[in-house]
C-alpha cells in the first residue's frame, strides 16, 4: 500500500519504520489527508502478522509543528456551518468533528502492537499528542528540539488526549505549568517529566526506537493496565488539596480570568484523574467542544496563528516581483537601535555594515553587538562558533563608500529631520541604482522624509520595536511615491530576519505608536481624575495589558513623550495635545527629572537590585485622590480596551491600515493588546460593531469626545457589518461576485 504523506519500511526484525515526510512541504503538518493515512497504516500494521511493532519518525529536519491552517480554517467553517444548518444538532455535531483526532491516536495507543515515536526537531500540539499515544517514546539531544503543548497560546487547550496524558504521566504542578503556559520543554526535561522514555544522540534515533520494541516494550499505556496509579496520588491526597486552590488562584492572577482554554485545562485535568481513561478523553472532548466555539478561540486562532503566518509568508508582497537575494545590508547610526538591527540582520546570515559617523561610534556599535552575542551563549542559546561567525559578518565603518554595493541600506539615526536628510543625501550619493533606502523613523512620516531623496519610488519605511532582537513585529510603511520593488524589497528583508511585517500607509506615528499613545495618553486623563495610580496599572493588567500604560511609558522614556508632544504642537497646532497632559509631561522631565526607566526614575521607581521597581509614591501627590471605593475597575478597564480599538478603526478609515489582519497582529506582536481579544479590531468584531458604537457613546458622555465613535464604526453598526466583513483581506465577498 502507498501513501502520499508517509512510507512504511519494515526490517527483518518485523519493525515497520513509519516516515512522514510531507512532499512540498517544509514542515509536516496534519491535514485530514494525513489523519486519513495514519488510520489506514493503523489498520496496515494492524492486520500485517510480519509487523512485530511500528515507529514513527520525521523525514524532515524537524518531527511536525501541530496542525495545518486549512484544517483550523476547517474546524471554524465546520462549526459556523453547522450552528447555521442545523442549530439543535450542532453541539453533537461538532463534538464528534473534534473528537477525530482524539480517538484516532486512541486507537494508535489500543492497536495491540508496540508504537515507538522517534522525535527529531520541533514537536508540538497533535504531533506530540500522537507520541504520547505510542507505547514508547525516544527524542534525540540535538539543541533543535522543542517539545510543546502550545495551543492555549492561541486560544485553544491540548485537546487531542494531551490533557489526560500528560497528567497521568507527569507530576499535576508540572502537567498544569507546562500546559497552561504552553512552554516548550527540551528533551532532557521532557525526560525528567516522563513525558520521554530515552534521549540520545541524533544518529542514534531510529536505532533506539526499534531497540525498545526488540526489548519487548509492552503494547499497552499505564493507565490500561490494573492497578495503574496517578503520580503523586491523583485528586484525594493532602498535597493535591494544597496543589488544586493554588493551582487555581496563580491561574487567575496570571489570565485575570481572560483566557477560557486555560481554566478548561484545569477543569480537564481535575475531572479527568477522578476517572477511568477513556472517559476522562470524552470530559476533555467536552470542554474542547465548548472552547473551540468561544469568540476568544475564534479571534487568537485568528489573529495568532492563521494570520501570522500568512502575513509572515508575504501575503502583502507584491506580485511580479523577483525575490531579493541579499549580499550585503548597511545600517546607518551604530547606538543601541541600529546596532541591534545590525545583530539580527547578521543573525541571518546576511553581510551588515554598521555606519557612524566615526569609528569609535561605530566599534561602540560592534560591541553592542558583541553582548548580545555573549548574552546569547551565557544562555546557551548560540554556541561560541555560531556566535563567532556572526560577529564576523558585521563590519563597523564611517566610510559612506562601503554603502556603494548594499542591496538595502537602513536609516537608524536620531529622530531629527535635519539629521536624517543629511544622512539621506549622503547614503544616496554612493547607493547603486536599484538599490533600497530605508528609514527607521519611529514617528516621522515616510513622506516627509523621502521629499530628501532624489528618488523617492526606492524610498521605504522599515519601523523596528525596541529590542529588536526579541521584538516579532515590524511595520513596514508606504510613503506616497513608494513603489512596488521598494515594498517587495522591505518584506523580503523582514521574512529574512524571521519577524512578521505589517504593512501601513503614512501618517504621523504610523500604526503602533498611534494605538501606544491613546493608550498611555488614557492614563494621563485618569492621573488627572484622581485615580490612584496603583490601580491605573492593575485595571490595564486586569483588562489583557502585558505592562501598565505608566510602566510602558517609562519603557520608552518619559521625555520622548515630551518630545513627540513638542513635535505635534510644532507641526499640527495646540490643540493636538491637551493642555493638562502637557503640563504633567513638563513637570515630570523638566521640574523633577524623571525620565522613566534610563535614569532610574519616571512613574515608577527603580531601587538596586534585588528590590524590585515600584510606583513613585510622589505621583499620588500631584493630584487630590478618589477613594478606591468610588472607582469602577471596569470602567477603567473599559476604557483602555476601547480608546486603542478606537484609534485602529481610525486607522482604517484613514486608509493607514487596509488589511484587518495587520491592525489586529500589529496591535498584539507592538504593544500586547490584550492577546485573548485577537487584537485590535477584532476586540470590536467580537463584541459586535454596534456593541462597541455603544460604549464608546456612554464613555464619550462621562470621559470625553475622544471616545466618540467614527462615521466608519456608525455606518458600520447600522449595517450589521464587520472589520473582517467589510475589509475583507481574502477577497470572498468579490470572488463570489
Amino acid at each position: 500500500m502507498t501513501y502520499k504523506n508517509f512510507t512504511i519500511e519494515t526490517d527483518a526484525d518485523g519493525i515497520a519504520l513509519v516516515t512522514w515526510d510531507m512532499p512540498e512541504k517544509s514542515m509536516n503538518v496534519f491535514t485530514v489527508e494525513v489523519m486519513d493515512e495514519i488510520e489506514r497504516i493503523i489498520d496496515q500494521t494492524v492486520s500485517d502478522d510480519g509487523v512485530k511493532g511500528v515507529v514513527f519518525t520525521s523525514g524532515k529536519s524537524t518531527f511536525s509543528g501541530g496542525a495545518d491552517l486549512t484544517m483550523i480554517k476547517g474546524m471554524f467553517e465546520t462549526i459556523a456551518s453547522e450552528r447555521a444548518s442545523d442549530p439543535e444538532g450542532a453541539m453533537q455535531k461538532i463534538f464528534e468533528a473534534v473528537g477525530r483526532m482524539t480517538w484516532l491516536w486512541r486507537k494508535i495507543e489500543t492497536n495491540g502492537k508496540p508504537w515507538v515515536s522517534a522525535i527529531n526537531g520541533t514537536c508540538m500540539g497533535g504531533a506530540f499528542e500522537l507520541s504520547l499515544a505510542c507505547h514508547g517514546r525516544v527524542a534525540s539531544n540535538a539543541k533543535s528540539v522543542k517539545i510543546a503543548l502550545p495551543e492555549v497560546k492561541v486560544g485553544i487547550f491540548p485537546g487531542a488526549g494531551g490533557t489526560q496524558r500528560v497528567a497521568r504521566l507527569a507530576n499535576a504542578q508540572d502537567a498544569l505549568q507546562m500546559m497552561t503556559t504552553g512552554s516548550s520543554l527540551t528533551a532532557a526535561r521532557a525526560k525528567a517529566m516522563n513525558l520521554v522514555h530515552q534521549v540520545v544522540e541524533p544518529g542514534e534515533l531510529i536505532n533506539a526506537a526499534k531497540q525498545m520494541i526488540k526489548d519487548g516494550l509492552k503494547p499497552v499505556a499505564p493507565w490500561d493496565e490494573k492497578g495503574f496509579k496517578v503520580p503523586g496520588g491523583g485528586i484525594w491526597t493532602p498535597a493535591a488539596a494544597q496543589l488544586w486552590p493554588a493551582a487555581s488562584a496563580i491561574l487567575r492572577r496570571e489570565t485575570a480570568g481572560n483566557y477560557p482554554a486555560a481554566l478548561a485545562i484545569l477543569k480537564s485535568v481535575y475531572e479527568g484523574l477522578q476517572v477511568p481513561f477513556e472517559t476522562g478523553l470524552k470530559i476533555e472532548q467536552r470542554y474542547f467542544t465548548q472552547i473551540l466555539q468561544t469568540t476568544e478561540a475564534f479571534s487568537m486562532i485568528r489573529s495568532l496563528f492563521v494570520s501570522m503566518q500568512e502575513l509572515g509568508k508575504g501575503a502583502r508582497r507584491p506580485a511580479g516581483v523577483a525575490k531579493s537575494e541579499f549580499k550585503k545590508i548597511g545600517v546607518v547610526g551604530a547606538g543601541f537601535m541600529g546596532a541591534s538591527i545590525g545583530y539580527v540582520t547578521a543573525a541571518a546570515g546576511i553581510p551588515v555594515v554598521l555606519n557612524d559617523r566615526d569609528m569609535e561610534a561605530a566599534g561602540k556599535g560592534k560591541a553592542v553587538c558583541e553582548g548580545l552575542v555573549a548574552g546569547a551563549v551565557g544562555k546557551g542559546k548560540m554556541s561560541k562558533d555560531d556566535g563567532d561567525k556572526l560577529l564576523a559578518l558585521i563590519t563597523p565603518s564611517a566610510d559612506y563608500a562601503t554603502l556603494a554595493d548594499a542591496d538595502l541600506v537602513i536609516e537608524a539615526v536620531f529622530e531629527d529631520r535635519d539629521v536624517k536628510k543629511a544622512v539621506i543625501e549622503k547614503v544616496e550619493a554612493v547607493l547603486p541604482e536599484g538599490a533600497i533606502f530605508a528609514s527607521n523613523t519611529s514617528t516621522l512620516p515616510i513622506t516627509g522624509l523621502a521629499e530628501n531623496s532624489k528618488r523617492p519610488v526606492d524610498f521605504i519605511g522599515i519601523h523596528f520595536f525596541s529590542p529588536v532582537e526579541k521584538m516579532m513585529l515590524t511595520e513596514v510603511i508606504l510613503g506616497k511615491e513608494t513603489g512596488d520593488k521598494a515594498l517587495a524589497v522591505a518584506l523580503d528583508y523582514v521574512a529574512a530576519i524571521r519577524k512578521t511585517p505589517i504593512v501601513v500607509n503614512d501618517t504621523r506615528g504610523f500604526f503602533v505608536n498611534r494605538c501606544v499613545f491613546r493608550y498611555i495618553n488614557e492614563a494621563y486623563d485618569m492621573l488627572a481624575e484622581g485615580v490612584p495610580p496603583v490601580m491605573i496599572e492593575n485595571a490595564a493588567k486586569f483588562a489583557g495589558m502585558p505592562v501598565g500604560p505608566l510602566s510602558l511609558n517609562d519603557e520608552v522614556a518619559v521625555d520622548l513623550s515630551q518630545k513627540i508632544m513638542k513635535a505635534s504642537i510644532a507641526d499640527l497646532g495646540e490643540a493636538s495635545v491637551k493642555p493638562e497632559h502637557m503640563a504633567l509631561i513638563n513637570k515630570m522631565v523638566d521640574d523633577l527629572d524623571r525620565r522613566g526607566r534610563k535614569n532610574g526614575k519616571g512613574f515608577y521607581d527603580y531601587p538596586a537590585k534585588p528590590a524590585k521597581k515600584h510606583i513613585w509614591p510622589g505621583l499620588k501627590d500631584l493630584y487630590p485622590q478618589q477613594k478606591p471605593d468610588d472607582v469602577d475597575v471596569k470602567t477603567l478597564q473599559d476604557r483602555f480596551l476601547a480608546t486603542i480599538a478606537l484609534e485602529a478603526a481610525r486607522t482604517v478609515e484613514e486608509g493607514i491600515v487596509t488589511d484587518p489582519r495587520e491592525a489586529d497582529v500589529g496591535s498584539i506582536l507592538g504593544f500586547g493588546f490584550a492577546p485573548y481579544t485577537g487584537g485590535a479590531l477584532s476586540y470590536i468584531d467580537g463584541m459586535g460593531v454596534k456593541a462597541f458604537v455603544d460604549l464608546c457613546e456612554k464613555l464619550a458622555a462621562s470621559y470625553g469626545d475622544h471616545f466618540q465613535p467614527t462615521p466608519l464604526l456608525k455606518d458600520m453598526a447600522a449595517k450589521g457589518d464587520t472589520f473582517y466583513g467589510r475589509f475583507d483581506p481574502y477577497g470572498t465577498a468579490a470572488k463570489a461576485a
